[in-house]
């Protein structure tokens, strides 16, 4: 598996605490003092203005003092020079939530993602919720029923921004019942490993290829690499999904997992 050789990424579940003890958004503030500018990219949200405030007044809270915002309402405003030089100049990009294909169908292309791909070579920090989430990888869930047991070809996917490459990401995982959509995924690849996000939780991947989780809930990794049989490529896709000898991983906050040999191990307490 090919991981990003320079950028620690920080994928957040969704709906992560932002009142009380808000865990996870102070380890992201905590990276923001550390390394220098946040910006805020509030492009998958159709309410971009005030999702960004939103998160200005957290993270401003939080004792972070350089903090923009990048509000990319169409593609066109992705050859603005100062937006651009937005993305130039952050050490860490915060994506919010919305929807993925916001950010694939405007970024995509642009002299603004090309800047991101050169923001990965300098180790900025990337971080994405909910919809910025699934965008991370090379391949994205954009559609699939929730709470269902698993079918064929029920699942709508498509091509992400490619900071990880070879996993898949799904949000809201537990609170939307998704363990069915991930296996399908799985099914119809299984080299590629699944990795399903509560809400309120994170993964922390670091260059190494070093996975951490954060947070108050779980996270679910499914390896499929070892599947004996699958119905996937049969007929009559609303069938339910046939699989035999796949793995299951459950995380909690404090566990590792190593994306290159997909080993999990104790990292913390309990």
């Amino acid at each position: 598996m090919r991981i990003d050789i320079n950028s620690s990424l920080i994928i957040i579940g969704g709906a992560e605490d932002k009142e009380n003890k808000k865990k996870i958004l102070a380890y992201v503030a905590n990276k923001a003092k550390e390394l220098g500018c946040i910006l805020i990219v509030t492009v998958a949200t159709e309410f971009p203005e005030s999702v960004g405030k939103q998160y200005n007044d957290i993270f401003t809270k939080l004792g972070v003092n350089q903090i923009k915002e990048l509000h990319v309402k169409d593609r066109e405003h992705c050859y603005n020079e100062k937006n651009i030089k937005l993305v130039k100049e952050a050490a860490v990009i915060f994506f919010t939530g919305g929807d993925q294909l916001r950010i694939t169908s405007i970024l995509g292309g642009t002299p603004i993602y090309q800047e991101m791909i050169e923001a990965c070579k300098r180790k900025c920090v990337f971080v994405g919720t909910s919809a910025g989430a699934s965008v991370m990888s090379d391949t994205m869930i954009v559609g699939g029923g929730n709470d269902e047991s698993p079918r064929k070809c029920t699942l709508k996917m498509a091509p992400g921004l490619g900071l990880i490459e070879n996993i898949i990401i799904d949000q809201h995982f537990a609170q939307r019942g998704r363990i069915g959509r991930l296996l399908s995924v799985i099914s119809q690849n299984p080299s590629v490993l699944g990795i399903g996000i509560d809400e309120d939780t994170a993964i922390v991947v670091e260059a190494n290829g070093m996975l951490t989780v954060i947070g108050t809930g779980a996270v679910y990794i499914i390896d499929g690499r070892e599947i004996t049989y699958t119905n996937v490529s049969e007929q009559y896709e609303d069938k339910l999904l046939t699989m035999f000898n796949v793995k299951l991983h459950v995380l909690t906050p404090g566990k590792k997992f190593n994306l290159i040999t997909r080993v999990p191990f104790q990292g913390g307490k309990n």
